[in-house]
């Protein structure tokens, strides 16, 4: 099994996020976020802002997921 490459990572969540449609259950939001904020501690801290907003928005998404 290979790396997983941060950012690419990060853009495949920001992509899903996008989607209206995805993410709309509960398990697959809250495993998105822990990596999420796994990887926010490993980036570049110029990175980090984007990562903030997209955690922000994971966790709202959360709060409305059933």
């Amino acid at each position: 099994m290979g790396q997983i490459d941060p950012h690419v990572y990060i853009q495949q969540v920001a992509r899903r996020m996008a989607d209206p449609a995805a993410l709309q259950d509960r398990k697959e939001i809250e495993t998105m976020l822990d990596e999420v904020e796994y990887l926010y501690d490993i980036l570049d801290p110029e990175m980090q802002d984007g990562v903030e907003q997209l955690i922000a928005q994971l966790r709202a998404r959360l709060e409305k997921a059933v």
